[in-house]
């Protein structure tokens, strides 16, 4: 028997042991509907438990990379646990409460931050069940990317769904499912119209919206942030009102300290490139630091990490520079792929450090792609403890409201340099683009007072970004 038989013999099967029923009834979502889907008794039919479960297999799970498979509770638990057993693919049980007792857990089962989990659901309307998973998946370090359903009532759930980056496959649509119980005489022409018709015009109420990181004010997002540099990073732009970093692209470590001392109160990071320093030693290391104490600043050393994890190692804490002592955190390219972050991350010496992954680019004519910035967001699920953010260009690069986004780029016009370097302006880097923190260089060190110019960039950039979380977007 083809699939597409398997399919109409389900839907036929369901029907006769009242697993789908006509009539009037009240959803979850709590809206009225003429048909119901009961799929609990399913557990008293071996044959039917089977089909359902061989169906979805051969339809979606057979071919899933997924680490996890996880049945929303209840009715798609048991479902679960067969695919489980079928793919030979660890299954989760989550809870819907948490024991008052033992471990307090919500997820459980074996798992490591970073690996994927695949939902198991019998029928969504307006999917908040399989997003309220999601959520306690998330929470747990898991990424979810994708839902396998029996049934999709057609009624907004896929659009929800997919607005929360989970993409929907469903055995049926409810659509699909009427024109088979007529095609077989189960229910008549008419009432499979008027069904079809109310499905067609009925949607269910609009789940919670995705949190809008840009929203969030910078003391809520400490509280989400898993890294602790990143905390610690959202916690100083609130105390000191600024969320502007200066780049002191100097090459003389004395007047590094010089322009620190006049502007250090109004940053909140400082980023560094230490190769360029020509006279580099211990005591600039020193004063540095002290200077970042004094002025409750983080020091980040803009070296753009690109080699095999071995190496990254090496170059982090040993040499001339022995950056993993003195930097708080560090930018990275993700091309050379995950041992790059796995090296960094058995590198910190149970110190707190955290890395900015480079996900785009501000220079004209660069060779990063959006399949590129996407892999890079994705590889970083995996290091919850390490990422502090990310170097990009767009608020939709990311959707953590616990990670930063690190915008170079910034002057008070726009502007470009003759080596292909793009510029905007405060208000289209912090309303637009959303960036949390935005690189200033030249536009200060360049200036007859930089401390004058620095307090006129940090009172912009603050100005817009309580402009952005008031929802005062023009």
């Amino acid at each position: 028997m083809g699939f597409e038989n398997k399919l109409e013999d389900l839907a036929v099967k369901l029907f006769t042991i009242d697993a789908v029923k006509f009539g009037d009834f009240m959803t979850k979502s709590g809206i009225k509907t003429p048909v119901y889907f009961d799929f609990r008794v399913i557990v008293s039919y071996p044959d039917i438990m089977e089909l359902i479960s061989t169906l979805l297999y051969d339809f979606s799970v057979k071919g899933s990379n997924c680490n996890h498979l996880c049945g929303v509770p209840y009715t798609a638990l048991p479902v679960a646990t067969l695919l489980s057993i079928r793919a030979k693919k660890p299954m989760l049980m989550r809870r819907k409460e948490a024991k008052g007792y033992g471990t307090k857990k919500m997820i459980e089962g074996h798992y490591k931050t970073g690996e994927t989990c695949l939902i198991i659901e019998d029928v969504v309307t307006s999917g908040s069940s399989v997003l309220e998973t999601v959520k306690d998946l998330n929470k747990e370090g898991l990424k979810v990317e994708e839902a396998v359903i029996i049934l999709d009532r057609e009624q907004g759930g896929r659009q929800s769904l997919e607005s929360n980056g989970v993409q929907m496959k469903a055995l049926f649509t409810m659509t699909q499912f009427i024109d088979i119980l007529a095609k077989h005489k189960k229910i008549t022409a008419e009432t499979a119209e008027n069904v079809k018709e109310y499905f067609r015009t009925t949607k269910a109420p609009a789940t919670e919206e995705p949190v809008d990181r840009t929203a969030l004010p910078y003391e809520k997002r400490a509280e989400l942030a898993t890294n602790q540099i990143s905390k610690q990073l959202f916690q100083i732009m609130a105390q000191k009102k600024t969320n502007l970093c200066i780049s002191v692209d100097l090459t003389s470590s004395t007047k590094i300290l010089d322009l620190l001392e006049k502007v250090g109160e109004h940053v909140c990071l400082v980023k560094t490139h230490v190769d360029i320093i020509e006279d580099f030693n211990s005591e600039f290391v020193t004063q540095i630091k002290q200077l970042a104490q004094r002025f409750n600043f983080l020091i980040l050393e803009d070296r753009k990490y690109a080699d095999i994890g071995n190496t990254v190692a090496l170059q982090y804490l040993k040499g001339l520079y022995r950056i993993g002592e003195w930097a708080d955190c560090v930018t990275v390219h993700s091309l050379p792929g995950e041992g790059i972050l796995k090296a960094l991350n058995g590198s910190t010496n149970g110190v707190s450090r955290g890395v900015f992954l480079l996900a785009e680019m501000s220079s004209e004519g660069n060779l990063i792609t959006p399949d590129y910035t996407k892999a890079t967001v994705d590889m970083s699920a995996k290091y919850p403890d390490l990422i502090t953010g990310f170097v990009c260009q767009n608020k939709d690069t990311f959707k953590d409201p616990g990670l930063i986004q690190l915008t170079p780029g910034v002057q008070l016009e726009t502007s470009g340099d003759s080596l292909g370097q793009i510029y905007n302006t405060p208000e289209k880097v912090i309303l637009e683009k959303g960036a949390d923190i935005a690189v200033v260089g030249r536009g200060i060190m360049a200036a007859k007072s930089p401390e004058t110019q620095a307090i006129v960039y940090k009172d912009a950039l603050w100005k817009c970004y309580m402009k952005r979380i008031s929802g005062q977007k023009e």
